[in-house]
């Protein structure tokens, strides 16, 4: 298989048992290696107290997008520490793209910086996820 073809695999394999992206009704709309853009619509329901999008809700597309990128390689990752900074308020109706790109890949460790924009390309908040590849694989190794 092609790096692109087991980053692809790799992701469907993890798509069919994340009930949280799904049921967030994100949509993985790129996927490549140490790569991952996400989407997901603003719902009411994803609402705070200011009448904007919980940055809990936010936090998730980020980690999401983060998950799908670190894990494109075949093996089993997870994150390790993450942050993010919100520059802007995510608004109700608002269709929000996380972007995920690899900084560093070194033995077990990553970094992954992923920027979080709006439907009208602006910067809305920028997350930093590090990554532990633990044992396993998503597909089967052949010998």
């Amino acid at each position: 298989m092609t790096p692109q073809e087991v980053a692809e695999a790799s992701a469907k394999a993890m798509w069919n048992d994340d009930s949280a992206s799904q049921r967030l009704e994100m949509s993985l709309d790129h996927i490549a290696p140490g790569e991952a853009d996400l989407t997901m619509t603003i719902t009411a329901d994803m609402s705070n107290g200011h009448g904007n999008c919980h940055g809990g809700y936010m936090f998730t597309l980020a980690d999401s997008a983060f998950a799908f990128a670190c894990n494109s390689y075949n093996q089993l990752v997870v994150a390790q520490h993450c942050a993010i900074t919100y520059l802007q308020p995510g608004r109700i109706g608002d269709r929000l793209t996380a972007q995920a790109r690899e900084v560093s890949r070194r033995g077990r460790s990553g970094i992954y910086d992923i920027r979080i924009t709006n439907q009208h390309g602006e910067h809305v908040a920028e997350f930093r996820g590090h990554s532990r590849t633990v044992k396993g694989t998503h597909l089967p190794v052949e010998d």
